[in-house]
């Protein structure tokens, strides 16, 4: 994680996954459950479900930007 990264600690729910966290508290999952795996040293170990209240620090990733397509002048 660089100095800029923005974090957010959150608690896992009964049967959460790190995936289903990313996609609840981010709104997207795609890059940012890598970026959490990373952050979270031995949370893979923990298996597909996370233990009930385990505290997880996401990482917030930079927003996307999309070229603009006009259809009109």
């Amino acid at each position: 994680m660089t100095a800029t990264t923005r974090t957010l600690t959150v608690r896992a729910l009964q049967h959460d996954t790190v995936d289903l966290l990313c996609w609840r508290h981010l709104g997207r999952s795609g890059g940012a459950t890598e970026a959490t795996l990373a952050a979270n040293p031995g949370l893979a170990a923990l298996g597909p479900h996370l233990p009930t209240g385990h505290e997880v620090v996401l990482v917030v990733p930079a927003q996307r930007t999309r070229a603009l397509v006009q259809l009109w002048d």
